[in-house]
């Protein structure tokens, strides 16, 4: 992976309420927000962080399902819907299932990169609570290859997800990761409890592990994994600028109030293969281990990290694929509370994506406006303390059953290191 040709920033942060069952105020009966709305929420949040639409260049969405969760295509003409401002101005709209946020930043920083942009406006949304969860799961499925789909599960990818983790129990043992698993919820629901956009905010059980040890029921649901182990249907947005050392001074905004950009990936492995090793996230691993070559750092110089945890298994394996620890010793990492927020190196500081939610165009933007607040102490009650000697962060975007992931390693601002 080559080095970035010039300085990338990310400012402006702004996630709405990950909105779905869990929440108080959620009801499937009631009028709730439409995708419109979340974005325009989502993006007027980050505009009033970069001086207004007049500072911005060009924009971009990300978003996986719109056109059969809302009969919804065309998403980039919804971004002059933000701001009178922005119209006339060049917008896209990017898809890559789960990745879609990812994949939104990814297009940012390329267009920064190429200095067609000095200030891009990135959003990432999804409204899925318009369906039942077994329609949701038709729809899902379309991250995946669709032609397995008369042949798996009815909940089609926490099928695909269960037979990692049954693998997983085959050749590391079940109890012991069991156990992982039900850490790796608790951390989220605590992580979650801090954040009032979270999804899992109002959570108030008390034996988080006793609950997510609760043992899976195949005859209502799927063979390895319980309800616990999932991320939860989820409406919402989030929204930061990608900029450019001229889009800072342009926008009014200090290095201090800034992550900087330092290394990325964004890699494929083919959809209609199966996975060669059910145990780990190849493709994964092959992305990470990019973005550490081109941010020229390794993985026991990151501060934090942002995974897609869409189940409790993925957050095992994505220790395992960062290189954290050998394969196998991924339960053994997160029992010991190593990726507790207050641990060696804490994961998903605000929920992730079981405990903050899921909205699936937005998850990977989410993941870069947590990075953002916590490099530059906006997390409020979430906040961590990110140690000076390792001031990296990273944050993994993954689509379908790791076929499609980004990578984006990020740093403290220059002002804030010395």
């Amino acid at each position: 992976m080559k080095k970035l040709r010039k300085r990338v920033f990310m400012t402006a942060g702004y996630n709405t309420v990950a909105f779905g069952s869990g929440r108080k105020e959620f009801n499937p009966k009631k009028p709730r927000p439409g995708l419109e709305e979340y974005i325009k929420e989502a993006g007027q949040g980050a505009l009033k962080l970069v001086g207004g639409a007049g500072n911005v260049d060009e924009g971009v969405i990300g978003n996986f399902m719109a056109a059969k969760f809302n009969n919804q295509g065309n998403l980039a003409a919804l971004i002059p819907f933000i701001d009178e401002g922005l119209k006339w101005k060049p917008s896209c709209r990017v898809e890559g299932a789960c990745c879609s946020g990812g994949l939104a930043l990814v297009t940012a920083i390329k267009s920064v990169l190429a200095e067609t942009a000095d200030v891009v406006l990135t959003l990432g949304v999804e409204v899925q609570n318009t369906v039942k969860a077994i329609y949701g799961a038709d729809i899902l499925a379309g991250a995946g290859w669709y032609k397995e789909r008369k042949s798996g599960h009815a909940f089609f990818f926490p099928g695909k997800f269960s037979d990692r983790a049954g693998a997983y129990f085959d050749k590391y043992g079940m109890e012991r990761t069991r156990k992982a698993l039900a850490r790796w919820y608790r951390n989220a629901v605590e992580n979650a409890r801090l954040v009032p956009t979270a999804q899992e905010y109002h959570n108030t059980q008390e034996d988080l592990e006793a609950a997510a040890l609760t043992k899976p029921n195949p005859r209502s649901f799927v063979d390895q994994l319980n309800v616990y182990d999932c991320s939860k249907v989820s409406d919402g947005a989030a929204a930061i600028a990608v900029v450019s050392e001229e889009g800072l001074k342009k926008a009014g905004v200090a290095e201090k109030d800034a992550i900087e950009v330092v290394g990325f990936a964004a890699v494929e492995a083919d959809l209609t293969a199966a996975p060669s090793d059910l145990t780990r996230l190849d493709t994964t691993e092959r992305a990470v281990k990019m973005a550490l070559e081109s941010a020229g750092i390794r993985a026991g110089d990151l501060g934090t990290v942002e995974c897609h945890d869409c189940f409790t298994i993925t957050g095992i394996l994505s220790v395992e694929a960062i290189g954290l620890v050998k394969q196998g010793e991924g339960p053994d990492f997160v029992s010991a509370g190593h990726t507790a927020r207050n641990g060696k190196i804490p994961f998903n500081t605000t929920g992730g994506l079981i405990g903050w939610g899921h909205p699936t165009g937005a998850s990977g933007v989410r993941q870069a406006v947590t990075i953002w607040e916590q490099l530059t102490r906006k997390a409020g009650n979430a906040q961590i303390e990110v140690s000076d000697s390792r001031p990296y962060a990273l944050s993994i975007s993954m689509g379908g059953n790791d076929r499609t992931v980004v990578a984006i390693v990020y740093r403290r601002a220059a002002e804030e290191k010395q």
